[in-house]
């Protein structure tokens, strides 16, 4: 009943709050385990062997010929910018977290926005060919929600126009994209390990590529520039994984199917109690492939529900559901970009940004209380537009959502 509602005076329908993406943890004892041989031979960074072994395991995992770990997927990008030497725009998407563009401009890099398609919020081709210049200097593509975006067109693209293509992978561990294996796209792809990632080293990141020379350049660069014990040959950084994140990162792999298994019951749950809903879209599982189901999206349409995004959200607040705008408002409407000397024109950005909803998953989630979150998305749309009349005279909430 709409009165019932929590944003409306009654109780909370959760007692504790449940998140988008509490982290996921795998084998404890395997983990502790790993810790203590690690305190033992007291090599706690720079290059030791639990970071190694994870190299080589996330390179296995992902069927490419190698990998970097990295302190941070943002690092990550920087560095592989770095090593490819960027200059000019670089052609990406606004619906994407900020990190990407940051990325990118730490490194002297102009982010030059395009639009994204409708189904899958992915980049869309088509914008990007549409927007290369004298000044484009590389394409950078994002798996958003760990869907592939069209890898093959992109490169297509990039080949004819002979820019280099690059793709951020932070959502896709794991994933298997009608374009083979995510980790082997462009010339490499970034991974985020941070800890809301469903397969996480509590903070990291990993470069993937088949181009081991590439891969030998971020090396150096992640450890200031150091090419031998005691040459410095590049102005690089300090983004190395100390050893504990590699021990979670070991572990949390070892741990990926059950991580995706509860993912997809998850995402099962949702899709039965939701998919039939008037105004509602759940963002379906992609056709071809593996996918990690790391996110549940819905496109809430406010002209069928009478009730906007955002009203949905703060409602679900209140329940304890703590459901999130991805990417709002879309990067090329914050602050630092809109500082640009120009602005864009991003429909369909723009439009997404305002519709999407992500609701909680994981290990930390059970079935039964998305089917509780189901339902409590169902009574919201059924208030329709007397509910948004309600909330229109409540106080804000003071939660920043």
């Amino acid at each position: 009943m709409i009165g019932d509602l929590a944003v409306l005076g009654g109780p909370p329908e959760f007692a504790d709050q449940v998140h988008v993406g509490r982290p996921n943890l795998g084998d404890r004892d395997r983990l502790m385990r790993r810790i203590e041989e690690m305190l033992d031979r007291r090599w706690f960074s720079n290059d030791g062997p639990l970071v190694v072994e994870m190299e080589e395991a996330y390179a296995a995992h992902h069927s490419v010929a190698g990998a970097v770990a990295v302190c941070n997927a943002t690092l990550g990008l920087q560095l592989l910018a770095r090593a490819l030497d960027l200059r000019g725009q670089i052609l990406m998407p606004s619906f994407t977290f900020i990190a990407t563009a940051h990325s990118m401009m730490w490194q002297g890099a102009q982010p030059e926005f395009v639009d994204i398609l409708p189904s899958d919020h992915n980049i869309d081709p088509l914008a990007v060919e549409a927007a290369i210049t004298e000044r484009t200097g590389a394409i950078l593509g994002v798996h958003v929600w760990g869907r592939q975006c069209d890898v093959d067109a992109l490169q297509a693209i990039a080949d004819a126009h002979d820019l280099p293509l690059f793709l951020d992978a932070a959502h896709a561990l794991g994933v298997v994209g009608p374009a083979g294996p995510v980790g082997g796209g462009g010339v490499a792809e970034v991974l985020s390990l941070h800890a809301t990632k469903f397969v996480n080293s509590f903070e990291g990141g990993v470069v993937l590529s088949n181009d081991l020379a590439l891969l030998d350049e971020i090396r150096s660069l992640r450890n200031f520039g150091f090419a031998g014990y005691d040459l410095v040959t590049a102005i690089g950084t300090n983004a190395k994984m100390p050893e504990v994140c590699a021990a979670m990162g070991l572990t949390s792999i070892e741990a990926v199917g059950s991580f995706a298994a509860a993912n997809e019951a998850n995402f099962a749950a949702y899709a039965d109690e939701l998919g039939a809903v008037e105004g509602i879209r759940v963002l379906s599982a992609p056709s071809v492939g593996t996918w990690n189901h790391q996110y549940v999206v819905l496109e809430v349409d406010e002209a069928v529900t009478g009730l906007s995004r955002d009203d949905m959200v703060d409602a679900l607040w209140a329940e304890n559901v703590l459901a999130r705008r991805y990417f709002y408002p879309g990067c090329h409407e914050h602050p630092p970009y809109r500082t640009f000397e120009r602005t864009w024109d991003l429909p369909v950005t723009d439009g997404v940004c305002r519709r999407v909803l992500v609701l909680p998953t994981g290990t930390a989630v059970e079935p039964d209380t998305c089917r509780t979150i189901s339902r409590l998305v169902r009574e919201l749309v059924a208030g329709g537009r007397p509910l948004a009349e309600r909330l229109a005279t409540r106080p804000e909430l003071e939660a920043d959502v």
